[in-house]
């Protein structure tokens, strides 16, 4: 077993680094085996390390998989605000968003499907990860819907957090990995058409 590194008097970057080294061996291991099938024993002995020093940097499998899982729905959520800023009325912020959203997580979650696993869990198993990323998917449908409400292209008499709870839950058969998998032969005409619904429905 390769001795871990020692950690240099500056711990940040040093441990940062150790942590990134971490990441990029479970990336591999996750897409090769699967997230279900690996365990912290088999990320320690592809790294060299012990797994005693893996827990000096993430006390579990999960939280492993939690740090994957955030990067990579970050890339999302920086998607869905540039597809917003291109859109010029809200209606089109909408569009913009939501098609970007279904777009990447298709691309993100299915291209690997031992990756998709991870996905998958953090959806079915609440994680941290996934219930952060819902809540800013939520803020930007707010920031939508409220910009369409001051400049009298949306309704204004259904509660504002209503009214997003619902686009978020007819959203969801798209923009969730536990669902849009079972949606794939769908798209793209039936996000389309929910899209133009839910436009409908916000009309004055």
């Amino acid at each position: 077993m390769t001795d871990a590194p020692a950690l240099s008097s500056t711990r940040g970057p040093a441990e940062h680094a150790v942590r990134d080294q971490i990441i990029e061996a479970a990336n591999d291991c996750f897409a090769q085996y699967g997230y279900a099938k690996t365990t912290v024993a088999d990320l320690a002995r592809e790294i060299g390390f012990s797994k005693a020093y893996i827990y000096r940097f993430f006390e579990s499998k999960q939280a492993i998989g939690e740090a994957i899982c955030s990067a990579r729905l970050d890339r999302i959520l920086n998607a869905a605000r540039a597809a917003i800023d291109e859109g010029e009325s809200a209606s089109d912020k909408f569009r913009h968003f939501f098609r970007s959203i279904t777009a990447l997580s298709v691309e993100l979650f299915f291209d690997d499907r031992k990756i998709y696993e991870i996905a998958a869990s953090a959806a079915g198993e609440k994680w941290a990860t996934a219930r952060a990323y819902t809540e800013s998917l939520r803020a930007m449908v707010g920031e939508i819907v409220r910009e369409g409400r001051e400049k009298g292209e949306f309704e204004r008499k259904t509660p504002l957090d209503e009214t997003c709870r619902a686009i978020c839950t007819a959203m969801m058969p798209f923009v969730d990995p536990l669902h849009l998998e079972r949606n794939l032969d769908l798209l793209p005409d039936a996000q389309t058409e929910l899209t133009g619904l839910i436009l409908r429905s916000l009309a004055p």
